[in-house]
């Protein structure tokens, strides 16, 4: 994947990531596309599904630190 997918990918909020990557699993399972373009659906799945994991973990520490009664800083996040 080059650099520029990395940063869209970055900037992307959870809704529309998990959007992309259940767009993306769709495409692969009706097996139209070439080969190469399977890869690479394939590895941009796979930093969309490291994005969605991110913002999940992240949402995470946040609902933690609410239940302890203090704000999470932003290297929990």
């Amino acid at each position: 994947m080059t650099e520029k997918n990395h940063d869209d990918i970055a900037g992307l909020s959870y809704e529309e990531a998990r959007r992309q990557l259940v767009d993306i699993v769709a495409a692969l399972e009706q097996g139209t596309g070439t080969l190469e373009e399977s890869i690479a659906a394939w590895e941009r799945g796979e930093a969309l599904a490291r994005r969605c994991q991110q913002w999940l973990d992240g949402a995470r520490v946040r609902l933690q630190s609410a239940q302890l009664g203090r704000p999470a800083s932003e290297e929990e996040q």
